[in-house]
């Protein structure tokens, strides 16, 4: 296995969003405004109820997808369509897939303790821009996690590893989305498609990715070349998110929460948002 290197590295950002939740921006921020075909990724952890509680009220989306996955509290989802649900902490996701338009909110369900998670935004492709809205909502528990001879725990939430498939399926970027824990000074390596874009967010420890060292709450973004990836952490040990998925190579035109191909889409989407078309 060729190993890919590491492009470029960059540390999250402090910003706030929603209704003033403070979170960590690494994809989206100025430092690296997206990696084909992934558009954003954000982490918010607080056990300060103020730093969330007002959390995500309605807010439109067209044209990409939304997944959170929750480490710890809870998380309550309502949409336009009429779906509602408890996105529950020790693992949980929702893989949202916007399509043609849907109003939704998030909002914590819960006036203190901790609420850990991340929100992470994929693109769709130009044709499958308008399907209709879905869901995939996963309960912790249907998350398969291997336990390695090594000490590593790995979490499946897409594709697959070390012989476990994830439960999110059907997404059409193909994507690979991993929780990893290693013990100190221990090592994990995965094979990658070349079609593939891939980056690491360390959020626990330290480590070398890609041969390059990384520290807490930063994003590696993997060079194109090479079939595989090789993460080994430092002696406090390691915790990070793995991405992949296909690239699209198609233009993108965004603005807020709409992710389109052209500027004459986004001006019909914000038409058919207001006119109450989603």
């Amino acid at each position: 296995m060729r190993t890919r290197s590491v492009d470029k590295v960059i540390r999250g950002k402090r910003v706030t969003d929603g209704a003033g939740v403070r979170l960590v921006r690494s994809l989206g921020s100025e430092g690296l405004e997206q990696l084909d075909p992934f558009l954003m990724l954000d982490e918010f952890r607080s056990d300060t109820p103020g730093d969330y509680i007002a959390g995500f009220p309605d807010h439109p989306h067209r044209g990409f997808e939304t997944v959170t996955y929750m480490l710890a509290g809870l998380m309550e989802h309502t949409d336009s369509h009429g779906h509602s649900g408890i996105l529950r902490g020790g693992g949980g996701v929702q893989w949202m897939t916007a399509g043609r338009g849907i109003v939704h909110s998030e909002m914590p369900k819960q006036k203190d303790g901790l609420l850990w998670g991340f929100q992470l935004w994929i693109n769709l492709p130009a044709a499958d821009k308008m399907m209709p809205p879905r869901y995939q909502n996963i309960e912790p528990e249907n998350v398969p996690l291997v336990k390695r001879a090594d000490g590593a725990l790995v979490r499946v939430i897409a594709g697959g590893a070390d012989g476990a498939t994830g439960p999110v399926r059907g997404v059409v970027t193909a994507p690979l989305y991993l929780d990893v824990t290693l013990p100190p000074n221990g090592v994990y390596e995965h094979e990658l498609p070349r079609t593939h874009s891939a980056f690491a967010y360390l959020f626990e420890g330290s480590g070398d990715i890609g041969g390059t060292a990384v520290k807490q709450t930063a994003l590696a973004a993997f060079g194109g070349e090479g079939d595989g990836i090789r993460i080994t952490a430092g002696p406090e040990g390691a915790r990070f998110l793995l991405l992949a998925a296909k690239k699209l190579n198609e233009p993108v035109a965004r603005y807020g929460p709409f992710v389109m191909n052209t500027r004459e889409e986004l001006k019909q989407a914000f038409e058919d948002y207001r006119a109450g078309n989603f």
